[in-house]
């Protein structure tokens, strides 16, 4: 049986203006009670060093992860060192959602359509 993927969201430390009409709370727990997920998670800035290190400590080949974040292709350069070094596959395991300029509704959307799609 293949595992639930996970969701992990970067606020972007929360002060991002792209975030603004997203409420994250709402957003994870909607997520982690509504879809077919194995949890939801927050991590305040994961394109920083210590996004590096839990990455690195996280991340485990053959489990998938959803990432509700910033620009796809920004999170491909900044994630895809730590996934290799911890014997992953950015390309095989990440599903990049840019949740920036979203509602909480849209955002939300977003998210359940990539779970799908997965399922």
């Amino acid at each position: 049986m293949a595992d639930k993927p996970r969701f992990v969201m970067c606020i972007c430390t929360g002060e991002c203006p792209g975030f603004q009409s997203l409420n994250l709370w709402q957003l994870i727990n909607r997520v982690r009670t509504e879809l077919d997920v194995e949890y939801a998670i927050v991590h305040p800035q994961l394109c920083v060093e210590d996004g590096d290190r839990f990455w690195q400590d996280y991340a485990k080949p053959g489990h998938t992860y959803v990432v509700g974040a910033c620009d796809p292709v920004m999170q491909r350069k900044m994630f895809k060192d730590a996934f290799a070094e911890v014997g992953g596959n950015f390309d095989q395991q990440v599903v990049s959602l840019d949740l920036r300029n979203m509602t909480t509704d849209e955002a939300y959307n977003k998210v359940a359509e990539a779970i799908a799609q997965l399922g």
